[in-house]
């Protein structure tokens, strides 16, 4: 009896404490999150919230990931490797998950994804900014894909800022630089809104950095970090490809892309060149 007593008491404490404090649903601002599905589709189909949610959900996640690259990005500008390096081990693990969000979308099967094709519209995810400002923060920088945003003129001077700035890698580059590594003169002063492009220069850096990695182990460590991040954004790439391939064949796109050769043209992009063609030279 006395242990039911007890048990009661801390139950009614426990409600006591969280009627009096913000609640679970306050703090996430669920009512505002859950009611942002919005299907389109007239007469309603079943399978557009899934549509919606795997996109919304990614959408998420870009969020956190551009959080991520941003800080990794701003701690080496300021000689903080260890912490930085905790920033990009955050962002492999949420590429993970966005790649296997993929195998939920997978599900729906091209006459499924037709019923709700026509509701679409001309939305598309070519259109998602955090998605752009993920690859401008990684080095794939293109003027062009800012235009697409010209309809909005918040989002797109936030990307037109990004573009200008210097990219994970570059800051990378910069803070070898500061440590004595002779990095090439010509990639610690450039036009940051160009794509970075392979450098002998550095690759002989790089070269050297592999053949002694126990001298160079924090830079080391580093590349293998970001070669990680590559590997991880181009087997969501391919995942990518291959859900549209199987939903949707070779239609374009809903934003106008041509759909699977546009994602297929997106495997051969690079964000760390040096990182890759190094290996040819490990080992002699």
């Amino acid at each position: 009896m006395t242990r039911d007593r007890n048990q009661r008491e801390l139950e009614e404490s426990i409600t006591t404490d969280f009627s009096s404090q913000m609640s679970y649903g306050d703090y996430l601002q669920l009512d505002v999150l859950l009611s942002a599905q919005r299907p389109q589709s007239q007469p309603p189909q079943h399978d557009e919230l899934l549509f919606i949610i795997q996109h919304q959900t990614s959408e998420l996640w870009l969020k956190l990931m551009v959080h991520e690259l941003r800080s990794a990005r701003a701690l080496l500008a300021t000689d903080e490797l260890a912490p930085a390096l905790k920033r990009l081990a955050r962002v492999k693990h949420i590429q993970h998950t966005l790649t296997d969000q993929w195998s939920v979308l997978a599900t729906l099967t091209p006459s499924e994804y037709a019923e709700i094709r026509p509701f679409l519209a001309t939305s598309s995810g070519f259109q998602s900014a955090q998605y752009r400002e993920v690859e401008f923060l990684l080095g794939n920088k293109d003027a062009e894909m800012v235009r697409v945003f010209s309809h909005d003129p918040a989002v797109k001077a936030e990307l037109e800022t990004l573009l200008g700035e210097k990219s994970l890698y570059d800051e990378f580059l910069a803070y070898l630089a500061r440590a004595g590594y002779p990095v090439p003169a010509e990639l610690l002063e450039r036009d940051w809104t160009q794509k970075h492009r392979s450098n002998p220069g550095l690759l002989e850096l790089l070269a050297n950095v592999y053949a002694e990695p126990e001298k160079h182990w924090g830079v080391y460590e580093t590349c293998e970090e970001l070669v990680d991040l590559e590997d991880n954004f181009q087997e969501w790439r391919f995942r990518h490809l291959q859900v549209v391939q199987r939903t949707i064949g070779h239609k374009t796109g809903t934003g106008g892309s041509s759909g699977v050769d546009f994602l297929r043209r997106a495997l051969d992009l690079t964000f760390f060149p040096e990182l890759y063609e190094v290996r040819t030279l490990i080992g002699g």
